[in-house]
């Protein structure tokens, strides 16, 4: 995970995106996601099968909560998925 945040920003919509991070445990992922105005903090928990992704999206967002959600598995999958050595096509 640490070596993909710098590319993160380049994923966002809109272009201009900034995304601060820190890791307050080994496990979890601090985000905070700013463009256009708009910030959005998030947490990455590294559980033992999954990765849990929880976004506090303002009021403004909170409308596009559905989309906002399935680009952020689409992209989240392949971006994990382009990293296994051992998958086969």
């Amino acid at each position: 995970m640490a070596a993909g945040i710098g590319k993160l920003a380049s994923h966002i919509p809109g272009g201009a995106a900034t995304v601060t991070h820190s890791w307050p445990s080994q496990d979890q992922l601090s985000l905070t996601v700013a463009t256009m105005g708009v910030e959005v903090p998030c947490t990455v928990d590294a559980e033992d099968a999954r990765l849990r992704v929880t976004l506090q999206l303002p009021a403004m967002l909170s409308l596009m909560s559905g989309p906002i959600k399935a680009i952020v598995q689409k992209q989240g999958e392949r971006l994990l998925l382009d990293k296994k050595p051992d998958q086969t096509a």
